[in-house]
């Protein structure tokens, strides 16, 4: 099962170690689809896993290049993606929801899309809440898996378009997502 196109802006700016999370990830859940008859499993959520961390790790490079975090803290074990991408923290000085919002080449649709998925795919899946405890069925953890490659997706495709604007102007882009120019 291929969930990400080899040849798609996304797969070739992602790390080596990125990529081998996505390849198993989609080998998890292929597995899964083809033996999920025969056994009895009640929570999908470990279908997600690879691509939530995968997500992780992407969201970390990206706000790296964009100047949003300090090499610091993408290299330190501090940083706490989901607070800062949070929408409900945007007066805070390095929230990144807000930063992409007024970044001139991002804005809200970016910022929410990135939340979303980090929200409903990582967040919702793999914290437990008394209160409101969720398992997934297949069809589940698939939407969650493919909402996080959307938000991937949309990210690396507009750092496509800048990379792509900034040369058509004569300048030097600034900044790389791997072998993509990011929103810099």
């Amino acid at each position: 099962m291929e969930l990400v196109d080899r040849k798609s802006l996304l797969w070739v700016g992602l790390s080596e170690e990125t990529q081998d999370l996505i390849n198993t990830g989609e080998t998890v859940l292929q597995f899964v689809f083809d033996y999920k008859d025969r056994a009895t499993i009640t929570d999908y959520s470990f279908c997600v896993f690879s691509f939530a961390k995968a997500y992780e790790g992407f969201l970390k490079k990206i706000f790296l290049d964009m100047g949003f975090i300090k090499p610091h803290e993408y290299y330190g074990d501090d940083i706490r993606i989901g607070r800062i991408l949070s929408p409900s923290f945007e007066n805070e000085p390095d929230n990144v929801f807000y930063k992409i919002c007024n970044h001139p080449q991002g804005g809200s649709d970016v910022s929410t899309t990135l939340w979303n998925a980090w929200k409903n795919s990582r967040n919702l899946v793999f914290h437990y809440f008394p209160h409101n405890f969720r398992k997934l069925d297949y069809d589940d953890a698939f939407k969650a898996v493919t909402l996080i490659i959307d938000a991937m997706t949309v990210a690396a495709e507009r750092c496509a378009e800048v990379k792509k604007e900034r040369l058509t102007q004569g300048k030097r882009p600034k900044g790389k997502f791997s072998k993509i120019t990011t929103l810099r």
